[in-house]
This record gives structure tokens, C-alpha cells and sequence, in this order.
């Protein structure tokens, strides 16, 4: 029998990561599904976000059709976390349960009985040499933790094990890299904080540092004069930490002026982890870093890896998680090792759930403990719901009696049913002749919505226009990409074009009309020529996203029910687009938008 799948999920700030992982005879992980969702990671928008995790959640359930009530574990990011690690004379496991409750309320800034909290033993009495156990405790607040086990409830499933971030990213490093010598520091820099880990023979320490892509993205914005998301678009549209030294300034000035702000950024991240190692060899008697690994989506600038190891001086690498995991092809292998640095967290949640982890922390909210609780209750229920059953059949059997009384009367209800269904008869043959007529009037209503279907198209291109930034000019109808003549549908088309200004409605364009079916209804093959697609030329202004108005243009045609996009290759859709410049204002482009339903010529 097949290994039931393990679906965990990483709960980034900036984005959602839903990861679906088989365990074979052999103990070994494969990624059989895996799917990413972005989302608005603006610190003035926080009131918003759990909304957008809502949403999210239900999008990447969809994407991989994921059946409701399907078990799922996850872990909190290391904001969401107050982490210490304390030292307490070595004990009894009994007496270490409480000595960990002590520490707990010494140690974390909330009343014990407003937070969810963990503990484990990171390393035991007498393996340092003396008779003190390192402990580490996990706590977060239960009412943020109860919101966001709502929202993974109200998005279709069912949680099991809430893990910490930073924890269930150790427990990737240990399966993927074993038996590493020396001292191997883990950065973690997320959107809001970088967690560092440091990973020693026999011991673990990690630190959350209040700073991460954020920060960078703010730098940007104060230095552009722009607001947040526009300085992120400019982040991820090819921005990179400058190097250091005598390099060669990039050719684009704004690019050139980007970098240098945010190496700006990440030296001053750097300076904190300085600050975190040094605290973690006078404090913690740790050993210096032997090497570095980064993770998580704040390392995605260019020449991070660089910068790194220029400042640190040691072998720098990104953390790759599915060094030791199979990754199937369904699982999209090139968007698996595009993210596979920034998802770690996923394999070690898989690998906890699959079998026992160095670190098995676990913080269920109240409402996931009543749930089991009434789990482990159901057989005492079920006993007591037979009960009921059985009082109910006594009743039914009275109820059975006095039925054969009422039989005689349906004697009579029976001939009263014999001629309703006479009645019944004739309606069919009236349906039967009201269909017929429907059939003879079908051709009429076609060439009725014909004359509709060449507006509705100009309609819904104006109405997914963006309010700024974009024109359209020219509109070709294409068969097979080509421009098609109506004099000759067999032959390309010099030019059918409509003109449409600014951002206003675009003008009806002069074209024939198609035998088209209702619109919602599917269309039958045609059997001749057919017009299978519309070119649409026009122009963009200089703008802050540059050419990006146009993506979205794309991705908002691809929901109208007119046209069949695949937003997966965006080069078939957008043929042409001229890249912005410091003379012109405005740039042409070109889309070749496929229609749903190819529509035959006359």
C-alpha cells in the first residue's frame, strides 16, 4: 500500500510556499507537487495580510487540487517566535518539564497563559563535560496563532503540526548535510528579520535578527522618492548589491545608483550578524564559522553569495534543501530550483512528518487540541448515537403499524396518479414541440449575437486597459499568428486596424461577421477558414514599472472569457516590446492574443 502524502506549507511574509512530499520504502523524501504565492509584503499594509494568506491559501489549494479537510503541517516564521535557549541543572525529564515552565515565565515578555509554548532538550546533561542540559523553548501568542490556524481552516484544511521556522530549517540542514565538521552558520533573510543558526557537532543555537528584504526595499524607496511597491518592482526587476572595490559601474545610471543603496542595506545586515557571532562565541562558547549557507527570499539580489563571502571571508554557498530529496517532474523542476534555497522549511517539516528529526517542536493552537480531544472522544460518542438509533427504531416500529392502516387510502391516491400521468404525457409532447422550434430559431439567434460579438471584443480589451500608461492603436485579426484578408481568407491581411486613444473605451473595429455560438456556450470546430486570433499593436509612456504595464495587461486578458492565454509563456503572447529609453516617451509593443473559440470567416 502507498505511502499517504505529506503536504506542508511555509508561511513566509512575503510569500506562501504549499509543497506536496511521498516517503518511499527506502525512508528517502520525494517532492511530488509544489507551488509558490506571492503576496504584499508593504509594513503599512500589515491589516491586510491576513486576508492575503486567506487568499493565497485557498489559490495554491486549487492550484494543486488539494481534496478539503486535507492534513497539513506548517511552521511560524521566527517573527512570530520568542526563542531562547537556557541552561538548567541536568534532572529528570519530569522535573526538566518544569524547571522549562519556569524558564518560560521568566523569559518571555507575555503572561504564560496567553502564548503556546514548546520545549526540548538541545543538549544533554553531561555532554559538555558538566551537569547542565541546554534547553531551548519555543513560545508564540495564541491569538496570532489562532488566526492564522483560522485562516489555513477557512482555506480547506486540516492542521496537524506547527512547527518553528527556524527549527524545521535546521531539521533540513541535518538531513541534507550530515556529518559536517566544524561550525556551519545558516542566514535566513526573510522579508521582516534574518534568522541565523548556528550548527555544531551535537549542538544548535539560532538568533533572530529584527532586519531583512524589507529594509532594503525602504532604502530604495527613500532614495527614489517612490512608494513600497513600486521600490520592490525595482528590487526584483534586476537590482543586485554592488560589488565592492575597483568594479566597473553598471551602464543603466538608476541601476548603478539601486545597487550601490542596497549594498548600503546589506552591510548593515551584515554588520548585525558580526555582531550575533560574536555573541554567540563569548556567550554561547561557540565556535567561529567554518562556512555559510544563505536561505530564504531576501538572497535572491545578484551577487549575494559574493558579498557574503567578501565580508565573512569563509566558503559562502546557498542552502540547497533538495540535496537528498527526489523531485518529480510534476513537481515543475525549474520553479523547484529557481526557490530551492528559500525552501527549506518545507523539507524539514516533510522530514519530521515522514520520521523522527533532531528538533520536534510542536505548537498546536487550543482549537487543534479540542479537536483531538474530540477525536479520541468519537468512540463514546458513536456508542451513545447507537443508543439513540435503537430508541428511534422502537419508534419506527410503531410508525410501521400504523402505515399498513394508511395503505388503503393510497388505493385511491393511485388512480388519482394514473390520470395525472396522462396529464404528463401531453406536456412532454409539448416540450418535445417547444424544443423543435428552438432548433429552427437557433441559426437566427447565432447571426443575432454575430452582430454583438465584435463589440463585446473591443468592449472587453477597453475594459482591461490600465488607467494610465497604455494605448492601443492597431487591431489584426490572425489565423495561426498570421493577419488574415477577407477578400482572400486564405491569404495574409494587409491591415484591419482599430484606433483606440489614451485610456478611454477602444473604437469599434471594422471587421466580418462570424457565425459565432451564444457567448458561454461551447463552439463546435469550424469547418473552414477561421480567424483564431487577434494582434493588437500600440504604445506605452515612460513609467515607473517601465514595460511591466504591460505584463499586467497580459494577466488581466488572461481572466476574460474571450481569450485563452497561457500567462507560463509570455513570449508567444507578447511578440514586441520596445524597452524605455532616456529620449522617447513612448514605446511600441505587440501582443498575439489566441481566442478561446476560433471564430470561421465569412
Amino acid at each position: 500500500m502507498a505511502a499517504a502524502p505529506i503536504l506542508v506549507l511555509s508561511l513566509g511574509t512575503q510569500s506562501l510556499a504549499l509543497g506536496e512530499f511521498t516517503r518511499g520504502s527506502d525512508g528517502a523524501l520525494t517532492l511530488r507537487r509544489y507551488r509558490r504565492q506571492e503576496i504584499l509584503a508593504d509594513p503599512a499594509a500589515d491589516d491586510k495580510r491576513l486576508p492575503q494568506v486567506r487568499l493565497a491559501l485557498r489559490e495554491l489549494r486549487d492550484a494543486l487540487q488539494v481534496k478539503s479537510g486535507a492534513p497539513l503541517s506548517y511552521a511560524l516564521s521566527g517573527q512570530m517566535l520568542f526563542t531562547r535557549f537556557v541552561k538548567v541543572p541536568g534532572a529528570a525529564p519530569e522535573r526538566l518539564a518544569e524547571m522549562a515552565g519556569f524558564e518560560v515565565q521568566q523569559n518571555v515578555p507575555v503572561a504564560i497563559d496567553e502564548i503556546v509554548w514548546d520545549w526540548q532538550v538541545v543538549v544533554p546533561k553531561d555532554a559538555a563535560g558538566d551537569e547542565q542540559a541546554e534547553l531551548i523553548l519555543v513560545a508564540a501568542k495564541a491569538d496570532a496563532l489562532e488566526e492564522l490556524t483560522d485562516a489555513v481552516e477557512d482555506a480547506g484544511f486540516r492542521p496537524q503540526v506547527v512547527d518553528a521556522a527556524p527549527m524545521a530549517l535546521y531539521n533540513a540542514f541535518r538531513y541534507n548535510y550530515p556529518g559536517l565538521p566544524g561550525c556551519s552558520l545558516l542566514v535566513d533573510v526573510g522579508a521582516r528579520n534574518t534568522n541565523l543558526i548556528f550548527v555544531e557537532p551535537g549542538r544548535v543555537f539560532a538568533r533572530s535578527v529584527p532586519t531583512g528584504g524589507t529594509k532594503v526595499t525602504e532604502a530604495l524607496a527613500k532614495e527614489f522618492g517612490e512608494a513600497f511597491p513600486a521600490a520592490e518592482n525595482r528590487k526584483k526587476a534586476g537590482a543586485y548589491i554592488a560589488l565592492g572595490g575597483a568594479y566597473a559601474e553598471d551602464k543603466d545610471p538608476e541601476i548603478a545608483r539601486a545597487s550601490k543603496v542596497i549594498r548600503n542595506a546589506m552591510t548593515r545586515l551584515h554588520a548585525e550578524i558580526t555582531r550575533n557571532v560574536n555573541s554567540y562565541r563569548a556567550q554561547q562558547g561557540g565556535a567561529a564559522p567554518n562556512r555559510i549557507y544563505l536561505c530564504g527570499g531576501g538572497v535572491n539580489l545578484g551577487f549575494a553569495r559574493e558579498f557574503f563571502g567578501e565580508k565573512f571571508n569563509v566558503p559562502v554557498d546557498f542552502l540547497n534543501p533538495f540535496r537528498n530529496v527526489a523531485v518529480a517532474p510534476s513537481a515543475d523542476l525549474k520553479r523547484a530550483g529557481r526557490d530551492a534555497h528559500a525552501r527549506g522549511e518545507l523539507v524539514g517539516r516533510a522530514w519530521r512528518s515522514a520520521t523522527h528529526c533532531p528538533m520536534e517542536l510542536n505548537l498546536p493552537p487550543s482549537s487543534v487540541v479540542r479537536a483531538r480531544r474530540d477525536a479520541r472522544r468519537r468512540p463514546a460518542l458513536a456508542l451513545a448515537g447507537a443508543c439513540v438509533l435503537l430508541a428511534l427504531g422502537g419508534w419506527w416500529f410503531q410508525l410501521h403499524r400504523a402505515a399498513d392502516l394508511k395503505q388503503g387510502a393510497l388505493v385511491q391516491v393511485e388512480e388519482r396518479v394514473k390520470e395525472m400521468q396522462g396529464v404528463e404525457a401531453q406536456m412532454k409532447k409539448s416540450r418535445a414541440d417547444l424544443a423543435a422550434l428552438q432548433a429552427q430559431a437557433a441559426p437566427l439567434l447565432g447571426v443575432a449575437n454575430d452582430r454583438e460579438w465584435w463589440p463585446k471584443v473591443i468592449a472587453e480589451l477597453n475594459a482591461r486597459l490600465p488607467e494610465n500608461f497604455l494605448w492601443i492603436t492597431a487591431l489584426e485579426p490572425t489565423r495561426g499568428g498570421a493577419p488574415l484578408d477577407f477578400a482572400k481568407p486564405d491569404a495574409p491581411l494587409a491591415a484591419v486596424a482599430g484606433a483606440s486613444t489614451g485610456n478611454a473605451p477602444g473604437a469599434p473595429v471594422a471587421s466580418p461577421s462570424p457565425s459565432r455560438p451564444p457567448q458561454g456556450s461551447k463552439a463546435p470546430a469550424p469547418a473552414g477558414p477561421v480567424i483564431d486570433g487577434l494582434r493588437v499593436r500600440g504604445l506605452y509612456l515612460v513609467n515607473p514599472a517601465q514595460d511591466r504595464v504591460i505584463v499586467d495587461y497580459v494577466q488581466a486578458l488572461a481572466k476574460s472569457p474571450l481569450f485563452d492565454l497561457d500567462l507560463n509563456n509570455q513570449a508567444a503572447i507578447i511578440t514586441k516590446r520596445a524597452p524605455q529609453n532616456a529620449t522617447d516617451w513612448a514605446f511600441e509593443y505587440e501582443l498575439q492574443l489566441k481566442l478561446r473559440n476560433p471564430l470561421p470567416t465569412p
